[in-house]
């Protein structure tokens, strides 16, 4: 099985997967794999950031991991991927998101663009298009610790990716905080 972990930047990602790796679960870096295995078609200079060849990526992973009985695609593009089985996205409240990317010194254009996904959902909608909804789940992380979020995904993981209320998509809704900076 093949799990995506995504979410808009900021929102813990990497911090969870290590955790995840410490409790023997296999997790790539799409980014690392990305920039190894060439995947990167051009660089946004704009966004500062890498375009990935999802296709390639994907027939990667196809070739690669298909045959995992469980291994996690960490990376904010990951849920992109048409050979995942399973999303788990991480979800954070904009005024939090925005003080984690100032703290990585983002520019300010960077850090609107992201806290603006963030609110208006851009990453589930996405999901929707690769999988069914019963296969995505939702974590808010706004205010809990790297360790907490883990044990929520192991939670997922024990339960065998069964359907919980407590992750189901849609509970989590940040749009009224678009109307604070009209």
């Amino acid at each position: 099985m093949i799990v995506a972990l995504t979410g808009t930047p900021g929102t813990g990602k990497t911090s969870v997967s290590e955790v995840l790796r410490k409790n023997q679960i296999e997790v790539i870096d799409f980014n690392k794999v990305a920039l190894e295995k060439n995947f990167i078609i051009k660089r946004d200079e704009k966004r500062d950031s890498n375009i990935v060849d999802i296709k390639k990526f994907d027939g990667f992973i196809r070739t690669n991991y298909s045959d995992k009985n469980l291994i996690f695609i960490e990376g904010h593009l990951s849920h992109l991927l048409s050979s995942i089985d399973k999303i788990i996205i991480l979800r954070c409240h904009p005024e939090k998101l925005r003080k984690n990317l100032v703290n990585r010194n983002w520019s300010k254009e960077k850090i609107n663009e992201n806290v603006e996904a963030e609110i208006l959902d851009i990453i589930l909608c996405e999901c929707l298009e690769i999988v069914s909804e019963k296969n995505i789940f939702e974590i808010d992380v706004t205010n809990k610790t790297v360790d907490a979020v883990s044990k929520e995904i192991l939670e997922i993981i024990s339960n065998k990716f069964k359907n919980m209320k407590k992750y189901k998509i849609g509970k989590i809704d940040w749009s009224e905080e678009i109307m604070k900076d009209f």
